[in-house]
């Protein structure tokens, strides 16, 4: 393997890794922002009150994705091992 393939399947991992994350860190951002805004127009000073919502946003954000974002792995894994040969030259 020379070092042309391996940047190239390193940059195709990481943008798969990417694509993969951010659903679920957007979500997670998205709510974590909300809440906060809520904290700041109520006035509620609790730490804790993040936690719930966010978790509760990315179970269900796994759960709605969670076919998608395995599909993904799987179509890149096949990929990956089609090209395998290509790979050990």
């Amino acid at each position: 393997m020379n070092e042309t393939v391996f940047f190239e399947l390193a940059q195709r991992s990481l943008a798969m890794m990417a694509l993969i994350a951010a659903p679920v860190l957007g979500v997670s951002l998205a709510v974590g922002l909300l809440v906060s805004i809520f904290q700041a127009v109520t006035q509620i000073n609790e730490a804790t009150l993040t936690f719930i919502p966010k978790i509760a946003a990315t179970m269900l954000i796994l759960f709605l994705m969670g076919p998608w974002m395995m599909g993904t792995i799987l179509d890149f894994m096949r990929t990956i091992l089609i090209e395998l040969p290509r790979f050990a030259r």
